[in-house]
């Protein structure tokens, strides 16, 4: 058997691997450009970014498109099942390019998950608890400070909710999306609560998502949704820079004016629209950290034709130390303007939403 043409010169079983793949190219992995968009149909469609994967350094180049008409932001041309699996397999930003971990891991702490479960405390106890996109659960084991009777299920695309549950955060476990049919008629009227934070940009379809999480709800139930927001002023002036852009594994950015009127159109009461709470301040410090990631040395990875030398290693881990206190000024500095963006219009990061199912 001749060598595949991009093999490894190292027996690395992960990186032979990653290898035969790259040898077939990336251009597979990626569906036919879209000439109208995806939420309202119109054809008024303009690139909003090109950017590379920032995070992971895995091949390709990426474009985020936006329609004119309705301002939905899109990845175009949309990655395929095959390829979101090849680009989110050995994702993890707690440590991207070697750069402080809590700049740009966007982790949750338990205080804010508290915070998030108590916007429930006005309609009572729920008694159950459904949170979609949960990953390893960490929001059900906080949430379950707050509401102690209250049983937490969890969906998710991989195998982590798995984990999740034999870890004691969660009591059902389920993978897939609420866009898949069976999945959501399974679901179907089972929870007080639905919550869905930060899930909607990683799904193909988000619509059919917002769909099924409706469908999971009991009348009466409510649904609360977190998003990044893709007309934040620091969306518009860094880029792809931006981290919520999140080039290649973001499919999706909503505005909340397309958000709100969907949920209105399938029924719901919106009671809570929140564009101060959700930010999350690490606009600046995050993007100088990708900057420097990017300048710095590539990290080893298994889908590098070879491990770096140790020369290059060593280049890396002294300009990383030298940097890292840069970046942790910059962070300091977007944590003193939090109380300012918050209190600014178009200048948060995020925005939420909580909206009733009412009854039919």
């Amino acid at each position: 058997m001749p060598p595949l043409p991009y093999a490894p010169r190292i027996y690395d079983p992960r990186r032979i691997a990653y290898a035969a793949e790259l040898a077939q190219g990336t251009d597979r992995f990626s569906e036919p450009r879209r000439e109208d968009c995806p939420w309202c149909g119109s054809a008024r469609l303009r690139t909003r970014l090109r950017a590379p994967d920032l995070l992971q350094r895995k091949p390709g180049v990426f474009a985020l498109d936006q329609c004119r008409d309705c301002g939905h932001a899109f990845q175009n041309p949309r990655l395929t099942p095959a390829g979101l699996a090849f680009y989110h397999r050995d994702h993890d930003e707690s440590d991207p390019g070697g750069l402080p971990d809590p700049v740009l891991a966007d982790r949750r702490g338990r205080r804010r998950h508290r915070g998030d479960a108590r916007l429930m405390l006005n309609v009572g106890e729920p008694e159950s608890w459904l949170d979609v996109g949960t990953g390893h659960a960490h929001f059900p084991a906080a949430a379950r400070e707050v509401f102690p009777y209250t049983a937490f299920d969890g969906l998710d695309p991989t195998p982590r909710v798995e984990r999740a549950r034999e870890a004691g955060r969660i009591e059902e476990a389920h993978i897939g999306h609420l866009a898949d049919p069976h999945l959501a008629e399974r679901l179907r009227g089972r929870y007080d609560v639905v919550s869905v934070f930060h899930h909607l940009a990683h799904a193909p379809d988000p619509r059919a998502e917002l769909r099924g999480a409706l469908a999971a709800l009991r009348p009466g139930g409510h649904l609360l949704i977190e998003l990044p927001d893709p007309r934040s002023v620091f969306a518009r002036l860094l880029g792809k820079w931006w981290l919520p852009h999140g080039q290649p594994r973001h499919l999706h950015l909503l505005p909340l004016a397309n958000l709100r009127a969907e949920l209105e159109a399938a029924g719901c009461t919106v009671l809570v629209v929140d564009r101060r709470t959700p930010h999350t301040p690490n606009d600046l410090s995050a993007a100088l950290a990708l900057v420097l990631a990017r300048l710095l040395p590539a990290p080893d990875a298994p889908w590098r034709h070879t491990p770096p030398s140790a020369a290059r290693r060593a280049a890396r881990a002294v300009l990383a130390t030298a940097l890292g206190p840069l970046v942790d000024v910059v962070a300091v500095l977007d944590l003193l303007l939090s109380p300012l963006l918050r209190r600014t219009p178009g200048l948060s990061n995020a925005y939420r939403v909580v909206a009733r199912r009412d009854a039919a």
